[in-house]
């Protein structure tokens, strides 16, 4: 069993992030939950460190031989920024933006940890695991809906003034849209054609919002990040919809 485009992307991605990192030398916009490091004399290295393995988890997640440890270390440099937004939830637990980041990041452990059990041995624990993934990545599309659902003016404010009907309609559609992913996802009704969908709608995120945004404000290093950061959760849509793709076809072949 192999994934198909949505192991690239979700590489692609990776690489992106990796060397904006590097260029820009700006840690605190891309990678701000590391403050709860508190001060800790040259922390930057640390994010040198993880735009390394962003850059060498995208470059191997390519390559069939190594994806099963590209996947590894995207998962792992994904948890740990995951986890660093724990603190913060912990110091304010009903600001859901808090929630809302640590479940962005999640979403990308999720896809490298389908991407991982999908390229290890076939046995009970690598499908378990893949289950595991999928169902946890379902868990972020829940996340999605309630920080568009608690933010949804600004929300309205990501969607380009000239898309009619409106930016208030986008927004409240698209909430919606996760919501019925969510539940297909779920219930597993519809599921692949749920995850298709989820995944054409994040690439119209980033067609509409965050690829013009670098020329709209090149100066601001998150018009940059953004993208990566949309690309990779794509990705992990796409790894989802590439992981129910590949299980209906070994159904329908047994």
């Amino acid at each position: 069993m192999r994934l198909h485009l949505g192991r690239h992307v979700f590489g692609l991605a990776a690489i992106a992030f990796g060397v904006i990192a590097f260029v820009w030398r700006d840690f605190n916009s891309p990678w701000q939950q590391i403050r709860a490091l508190g001060i800790v004399p040259h922390r930057e290295i640390l994010v040198y460190i993880a735009a390394a393995i962003f850059l060498f988890g995208g470059i191997s997640i390519q390559c069939p031989k190594a994806a099963r440890f590209g996947a590894l270390a995207l998962g792992a440099v994904c948890l740990f920024f995951a986890l660093m937004w724990v603190p913060f939830i912990a110091a304010e637990p009903r600001t859901y933006d808090r929630w809302g980041n640590f479940f962005e990041q999640f979403s990308l452990v999720s896809g490298a940890l389908i991407v991982y059990a999908t390229f290890t041995a076939s046995n009970s624990k690598s499908l378990r695991l893949a289950r595991i993934g999928y169902l946890c990545f379902a868990i972020c599309v829940v996340s999605f809906t309630l920080e568009q659902l608690f933010y949804l003016s600004a929300t309205a404010s990501f969607v380009p003034k000239w898309v009619p009907p409106g930016q208030m309609f986008w927004a409240i559609a698209t909430t919606i849209f996760f919501a019925l992913a969510a539940i297909s996802l779920f219930s597993g009704r519809h599921a692949l054609l749920a995850s298709r969908l989820l995944t054409a709608m994040l690439i119209g995120f980033g067609l509409l919002v965050w690829l013009p945004a670098p020329f709209a404000d090149p100066h601001k290093l998150i018009s940059w990040a953004g993208n990566p950061q949309n690309l990779a959760i794509t990705g992990a849509a796409w790894i989802v919809a590439d992981y129910l793709s590949q299980n209906r076809a070994t159904a329908m072949s047994t």
